[in-house]
Parts: structure tokens; C-alpha cells; sequence
């Protein structure tokens, strides 16, 4: 079971959602210095408060401390808009990467077509050149490679120079 305990937490995921969590520990804290030593000073000097922290509302016995409810408002904004633009930056990266494939396979497409395009051009040439000629002798129709006549044996010797030439 140790060992089972061992392979689990190994794992990528596992060590990747620890680092998270120690480095969103320390951002916490700088988000909360953020808040409570430069923003909420700001805003008190706004509303004519010093101090956030010390907005109670009593009630009987009971004390609200609003002001603190919104110094954590402010914190959990800061956080979340922070870690907003975090991930719409790592979803552009994803989807130029994504681009990027589309491209190379868009690419590797219209060389495969193209390449096609050129084969069967070649193989059009190849049924554009006449394969057969006449024999002078018989006017019989043979291979135009032939130097000689099946049909009445003639050499055809001179006629291979021309189509050569």
C-alpha cells in the first residue's frame, strides 16, 4: 500500500497541483499586501476611513465586520482577474500552437494534392503522345517503337531517326 501511496503522488498531476498550490500560497500574499497596504488605503482616503478593517456594524452583542468582508471582496477579485488572465494567455498560446499544426497539415495537404496534381499531369502527357504509328509499306498500325513491320517485315529503320530527331 506504501508503494501504491508512492506511485500516486509521484505522478505528474499530483506534483504539479502541489507547486500550484505553494506558488498560489505566495501569490495569495502578495495580492493581500497588494489589498491592505496600497489599495485599501487608497479607497479609505476616498471615503474618509483610515481603516477597512476596523468597519463594524454592532448589533447587541454581535459585531459584523463588513469592513473586512470587503478587503477579502477586493482580494478575491484581484486573485481571480489575475488568474483570468493567466489562463487567456495559456489558451492563445494553445491555440496558435493549434494554428501552427493546422498549418503544417494544410501545408502537407496541398503538397500531397499538389504532387497528385503533377502525376496525373504526367500520366495525361504520357496519353497525349501518340503510342502507335503507320507503316509505310502495309499502312498497317504498329508500336511507334517498332523498327519493324509485323505485318509485312519492312524495316523501319529511317522513320525512328525522324521521331527521334
Amino acid at each position: 500500500m506504501l508503494k501504491e501511496f508512492k506511485e500516486f503522488a509521484m505522478k505528474g498531476n499530483i506534483m504539479d497541483l502541489a507547486i500550484g498550490v505553494v506558488i498560489g500560497g505566495a501569490f495569495q500574499k502578495i495580492v493581500n499586501s497588494l489589498v491592505q497596504d496600497i489599495i485599501m488605503p487608497a479607497i479609505s482616503i476616498l471615503t474618509g476611513r483610515i481603516d477597512f478593517s476596523d468597519m463594524v456594524l454592532q448589533i447587541g452583542s454581535a459585531s459584523i465586520k463588513y469592513g473586512n468582508f470587503i478587503t477579502t471582496i477586493v482580494n478575491f477579485l484581484i486573485i481571480a482577474f489575475s488568474i483570468f488572465l493567466v489562463v487567456k494567455y495559456i489558451n492563445k498560446l494553445h491555440k496558435l500552437k493549434e494554428l501552427g499544426e493546422l498549418a503544417t497539415e494544410k501545408l502537407d495537404r496541398t503538397g500531397k494534392i499538389k504532387q497528385k496534381h503533377e502525376e496525373k499531369h504526367k500520366e495525361e502527357e504520357k496519353e497525349a503522345k501518340p503510342t502507335t504509328k503507320r507503316c509505310p509499306y502495309c499502312c498497317s498500325e504498329i508500336k511507334i517503337e517498332a523498327t519493324r513491320c509485323p505485318h509485312c517485315t519492312s524495316v523501319l529503320e529511317e522513320q525512328k531517326e525522324e521521331i527521334s530527331d
